[in-house]
């Protein structure tokens, strides 16, 4: 299993999920993407494009399809992947990756300002009120964390592009098209909006609420949430 983390975060949030019994049978790869975690910052910010693309040379090189598991702009990511290289992709799992635009939390705060304002006050601002929220969320708590080896560059960049990406609407109807095993995993009540959950339901794609949960549903119910996904693969990749 192959894992992508989100906008902001790095592969500290994966580490316990990882260790999950229920998925014991899987061997596991937590990413840190360039600009994130431990990672380097890059010399110019890249796309989720560029992303897709360098995970997918990446894949290629690997000895059998993989299970590529990507959580919220790492879903994104993965999806990208695997309409793109779909012989690299065992299953596809999606979890709180985003499909309207209000699900741009984040990144939409981010992406409400110009480059160079939010390099200079604005990814503070963001993560001083990702660190007030996190008073009362343990997830948000790992967030910030994350968030504060984050190359501000990158982050803007990539929240510009969540934002695009969530106002076109159509991630739900290519998911629901992709040739491949895909699940697309919402935490409800407070995670992937309403909107975004009737997209999924219009276009047929195959999606399950993990409850009572978050953003990070594989932090907040992760016995609940490994036994999904390890359902899931019993069926479409055993």
């Amino acid at each position: 299993m192959v894992w992508v983390h989100g906008l902001g975060e790095s592969s500290l949030c994966f580490a316990q999920i990882a260790r999950a019994p229920a998925l014991a049978r899987f061997r596991h790869r937590l990413l840190d993407l360039p600009g994130y975690g431990r990672s380097p910052w890059p010399a110019q910010p890249y796309s989720l494009s560029d992303a897709a693309s360098a995970l997918q040379r990446w894949l290629e090189l690997e000895d059998q399809p993989v299970v590529l598991l990507g959580h919220s702009m790492g879903g994104v990511i993965a999806q990208l992947v695997a309409e793109r290289a779909p012989r690299c992709v065992r299953a596809l799992i999606n979890v709180e990756g985003n499909v309207s635009e209000e699900d741009c939390a984040f990144s939409g705060r981010a992406a409400a300002l110009d480059l160079e304002p939010f390099v200079e006050f604005g990814f503070d601002e963001l993560r001083d009120w990702v660190y007030r929220k996190g008073l009362g969320s343990a997830a948000l708590r790992g967030y910030y964390a994350s968030m504060r080896f984050a190359d501000p560059r990158v982050f803007h960049l990539h929240s510009r592009e969540l934002v695009a990406y969530s106002k076109a609407e159509d991630l739900a109807a290519r998911a629901a098209a992709l040739e491949l095993p895909a699940l697309y995993v919402a935490g409800r009540p407070d995670g992937v909006c309403a909107r975004s959950r009737q997209l999924l339901s219009e276009a047929g794609a195959r999606w399950q609420e993990i409850l009572p949960a978050g953003h990070w549903p594989f932090l907040d119910r992760a016995a609940e949430f490994a036994a999904c996904v390890s359902a899931f693969l019993d069926e479409a990749a055993p």
